[in-house]
This record gives structure tokens, sequence and C-alpha cells, in this order.
């Protein structure tokens, strides 16, 4: 008896049966190592298919061979049809080894499958992080769990070496190891040595004669070694730095005129002993170039003289490419604005034929798109604030024209909020339709609240005890409640606090404090009387601008003044001599309870008249009062 892989007609169901095998009748092989190439088989004529066995199978779902093959049940094989069975399953990867052969009419399958990936070490790399690597690794086909295949192995060994190439890196290698392990399965060994960064020993710009060489070189972020490049990387080759310098140079003259001017070619060169490189650029300046005329063309969606006065560019100006390219820009933001979200302006110099000075003229082409509206305006990552607070910050509104400037402007009134680290805007197009969109901010909130207490001592408070809580977006609402309590040994005050940023759809805010405060300053030796002090306030704001708010806050405040034995005369009674008294008397009691001196009574038509208090001053009681509002 034998196991055998039945599929059935149908093509959609497979089962294990077992059969009696006879006898074979005729075998054909197709071997593959690295490649298609089918051995030499005895020629046979076709025969039609009356069931597909696939033999050698550990690993691989049945249901991927059958996917892959070109016949099924009812068809009839030929050498052609062999030959396209044998490329197809080599090409899914999974096998090293294929044969097709016959069995009375039972098309056979025997495969032998490329063993896993069981682990990946990598050693020696630290440029380039592992999880990097690893990353890179994957998307390439190699990682744990996935078939393993040799020659994606060796091309991805020749991309990383490229990689560390690219760096300067050019005495770099890497080394692998296929390690086999039982039940079919291998490790990948990976060893780097990522060797030294090369330094750059001479740039050399060949052709320049309108700027000289120290002009173009300070322009480079690649510079040559001198006495501090030990703490610098700008003396160490980088090809990505390379390119970038050569379209800064690019820029550089292209923005003062010279409009043809190319680089050649580069050269870099690299010591025998791979730590220094010598770089050349060859370039061709070309003539200077003056702007004759500038012309708007393509779908003026919108009035010509609008759109003009975002021209940067004029005529009798050097041309220059960093103006024609911001002016790309404000064009496509001022069509954005009016809904032309996927407008694209393209500014495209034309030189003037002829003999003189060298011209150029500049046109405009506009495609402005369909005008987009609004579908609708979604919000992401708000899992504690509510949609409600978020929408009523939005400039740009559903079933509107998109604008681009009233989006932008939404998402810095997000941002600006301070409940959001971070808020993102993303136009989504909508399959199907030309002149719809959705809206989709992102927004990633963080903490919105504190709390915070103190303690502390002082020789003269004593003890002081504080708690403060904010929390600047309660329940998810946007407002804004905060607690304050405070106390030491003359001082206690507590305070709650509230505001709503949106009393009103307009934006009006409105809010409330209340606060008590006892003091009593006898306990320090300051003055000889206690305050309670009870107090209310409200405020309103209003939005003037989207920068700028009005601000209107109206309070009460009850103050009530208990004086004690040695008050001033100020609080004790009024500012008023009271009649009858005839003497006075200077205390000399120091603030320990001791007594410096004797205390004496002296008459009172002894004080001079700047020792009487003056009855226009502000601030006193009534003669008679204790309490003041």
């Amino acid at each position: 008896m034998k196991l055998v892989l039945k599929k059935i007609s149908d093509r959609t169901r497979c089962w294990f049966t077992n059969i009696r095998v006879s006898g074979v009748l005729a075998v054909f092989i197709a071997s593959f190592a690295g490649g298609i190439a089918p051995s030499t088989h005895a020629q046979t004529e076709p025969f039609v298919v009356a069931d597909i066995r696939v033999e050698g199978l550990q690993r691989i779902a049945p249901g991927s061979v059958f996917a892959a093959l070109p016949v099924s049940v009812g068809d009839v094989v030929d050498e052609l049809a062999i030959r396209s069975i044998s490329r197809n399953l080599f090409y899914t990867g999974n096998f090293d080894d294929i044969s097709v052969g016959r069995d009375g009419n039972v098309l056979v399958l025997t495969v032998a499958e490329r063993p896993s990936i069981s682990e990946i070490t990598i050693e020696g790399n630290k440029a380039i992080e592992t999880e990097a690597l690893l990353d890179g690794l994957k998307g390439a086909g190699l990682a744990v769990g996935q078939v393993f295949q040799r020659s994606t192995l060796e091309g991805m060994q020749g991309e990383l070496r490229r990689q560390y190439v690219i760096q300067g890196r050019y005495d770099s290698s890497i080394d692998t190891e296929v390690i086999p392990e039982p039940r079919n399965r291998v490790s990948i060994s990976i060893e780097i040595d990522e060797g030294t960064v090369s330094k750059i020993k001479h740039i050399n710009i060949v052709g320049n004669e309108v700027f000289d060489d120290e002009t173009l070189l300070e322009l480079f972020e690649l510079q040559l070694g001198g006495m501090f490049s030990f703490f610098s990387s700008a003396d160490k080759y980088s090809k990505e730095k390379l390119e970038s310098d050569l379209e800064t140079l690019t820029s550089y003259y292209q923005d003062r005129g010279y409009l043809q001017f190319e680089i050649e070619s580069t050269q870099v060169a690299v010591s025998p002993t791979k730590d220094s490189v010598y770089i050349t650029a060859n370039v061709s300046e070309g003539d200077l170039f003056t702007v004759t005329d500038v012309d708007l063309s393509g779908d003026l969606v919108l009035p010509e003289e609008d759109l003009s006065r975002f021209l940067l560019v004029g005529p009798g100006q050097i041309f220059s490419q960093q103006l024609v390219t911001s002016t790309e820009e404000y064009l496509t933001r001022r069509l954005g604005n009016e809904g032309y979200n996927f407008a694209k302006v393209t500014g495209i110099p034309e030189v003037v034929e002829g003999e003189g000075e060298a011209e150029v003229a500049i046109k405009f082409f506009i495609d402005p798109g369909r005008r987009t509206y609004v579908r609708r305006i979604n919000f992401k990552g708000n899992t504690r604030t509510a949609d409600e607070v978020l929408r009523r910050e939005m400039r740009q509104m559903e079933a509107a024209p998109a604008s681009a400037a009233a989006i932008e402007q939404s998402r810095i009134r997000l941002q600006r909020l301070g409940f959001f680290s971070s808020a993102e805007v993303e136009t989504v197009e909508l399959p199907g339709y030309d002149d719809l969109v959705d809206i989709d901010f992102s927004v990633e909130e963080q903490s919105f609240g504190s709390i915070g207490g103190s303690l502390g001592y002082s020789q003269f408070a004593g003890l002081i005890v504080g708690l403060n809580l904010q929390q600047n977006n309660f329940l998810g609402t946007g407002r804004q409640v905060g607690l304050n309590l405070n106390s030491s040994r003359w001082q206690s005050v507590a305070s709650i606090n509230y505001n709503n940023p949106y009393f009103t759809e307009d934006g009006v805010s409105r809010g409330f404090s209340l606060f008590y405060r006892k003091s009593d300053l006898s306990e320090i030796n300051v003055a000889s009387y206690t305050t309670n002090t009870v107090g209310a306030t409200m405020s309103f704001g209003y939005p003037i601008s989207e920068t700028q708010r009005l601000g209107f806050n109206v309070g009460i405040t009850d103050t009530d003044i208990t004086s004690g034995r040695f008050a001033v005369q100020e609080i004790r009674t009024s500012p008023r001599l009271i009649e009858g008294v005839e003497q006075y008397y200077v205390s000399t009691r120091q603030p320990d309870g001791t007594f410096s001196g004797p205390e004496e009574l002296f008459p009172i038509t002894d004080l001079p008249p700047e020792a009487f208090v003056n009855l226009n001053n502000d601030g006193f009681l009534d003669q008679n009062g204790t309490r003041f509002t």
C-alpha cells in the first residue's frame, strides 16, 4: 500500500486515499539545479490525466502545488505540458528538484523541498542597525520560517556590500554561512566587517570660470580634512552627500542665471589602501540668461490679473530657477484655495533663439484639474477627546470646495489646542469620483492635565503645604477645570476655576473662578490683624481674529478684617483721632515677645504734624467699620 494525494476533477477538493501501484508504465523526469533545464527523457505519446499525485511534500501545502499547475484532471498532457509543469513549479521558488512522471494515466509529481530558515544571526554591524538589516532581508524573502534560496542570499550580500560602499566604506566585507539543521532547515550566519570610512583628500571642480573654487566648495557638505576634522564627519566620503552637493552646485548656478549649467561627469578615485578618496567634477557653466517674457497658459480658471499677482519673475530679470519654482508653488496654492486641490503648475523656460545676449521666455502652464468638494471630514487618534471638540476648530466645511488654506488652518488650530502632540492631515481621493475628497485628520493625544504638590518649611511661615490640580480637557470636552490649595502658618488659600472656550458656537468663551484666602499676620509678628477674603470673578473672551481675542473680566471680593491688640491705628479704628485721647505711647515689644525698654506715655501734642494720617489717602476703613467690599 502507498500513501497517495488525489485531486478530484472539480479542482476544488482533494483528499488522501490508499491505492495499489501495479507498475510504472513510463516515467518522465525533469531535474533542476539553479535553473530550468529538463533532462533528456523518452518520447511518449500524449495521455489524458485521470489523477494527479504529488510526492515529497513536507511543509508546503498541496494546494500551493495545484495552484501552480497549468493542467488538471481531464486535460491532455504532452511534451510541452510537461515542460510547462516543471517551469511553473520551479518558479514558485519552493523546490530544489522537480520530477514529472506517469503511472498509467496518473500524473506523478515528485519534489524535493528547499529548506526553511530557522535562524538568522548578524554580527559586526554598527553603522547599520540589526533591525534595519533584518527588515531588508525580510523584504527580499529571507526571514525565519521562509523558504531558503541561495540566490537571494547572494543577491542581498552584494546589495549590502553596495550600501557600505555608498557610505564610503570601501574596505568592508560581508561573509555568509549556511548551516544545515535537522528537519530540512538551515540557519544563516552573516558576519560583517564594516571597515572604515574613506576620507576625502581632494575635491576638484573643472570648468568653472564665473565662480572660483573657494566659493563653490563652501557650498559642499563634504569638506577636506583639517585641524578639527577629528570632531566632524565632513571629510568622510558618502555617495549620498556627494550627490546632494552636486545638486546644490547646480541650483547655485541656475538660481543666478546660468540656465544651461550642467555637470558633465564626476569621477571618484579611491586610493590603493582604500582609506582616501579623490573627487573631480567636470562642469559646463553656459551663458547668463535674462528673462524677456513671462506668460500664463493652459486653463485659467481664475482671472489672469489675479494669478499674475503671484508671478515672482518678470522681463529684464536675471533668470532664477528658485523664483520659477516658488511661483509654481504660489500659483498652486492659489488654485488650491479655490477648490482645485490637484492643480499642476509647470514653469517652462524657453530659450529665445537669436544672436546676441542669451535670453529666455518663461511660460507657466496651468492644469487646474476638476474642482473638488469635501464629502466628509474624519478624525483619527482622538481616543479621549470628543469629535465635537475637534470639529469646532475646522475652518474647512463639509460639502464646500476643498480649500488648501482652510484645511491647513484647521490643522494648525488642532495643534494649537494643546491636547495633541501632533496633528496631520491627508486629502483622500474617492474611487470613482474625480470631484469629491475626504479630509482625514490624524492626531496623537498627549497628557492634557497636571497635578502638583509642594512641601516646604520656613522660619516665619512654618510648614508650607500646597496642592494643584489642572485639567485642560475635562472629560474630553475641551473645558478647563482647576483646583489650588495652599496652607502655611499665617495664610491659607483655596481656589477653583472653570472655563468653557466655546460658550457659544462662535467661539465666545466664559469662565468662572472662586477663591478664599485667610491671613493672620500676627502669627509672624508683622501686624496685629487677620483677614478673611472671599471672591469670585467671571470672564468672557471674544475672538477678533484667528490669533487674537478680546477679554473682559468682572469680579467681586469681600474682605473681613479683625484687628488685634497691637493693630495700627488705621485698622483698629479709623484715620481720625478719637476724641478725648490726650496721650500716646510707643511700643517697645519685640517679635519674640520681649520688650526692649519701658513703655512710656507722652502728650499727644508732642507729635509732629506728619505723624497724623492724611484723610485724603485711599484705603482706610470707615471710622467704625470692620468690613469692606
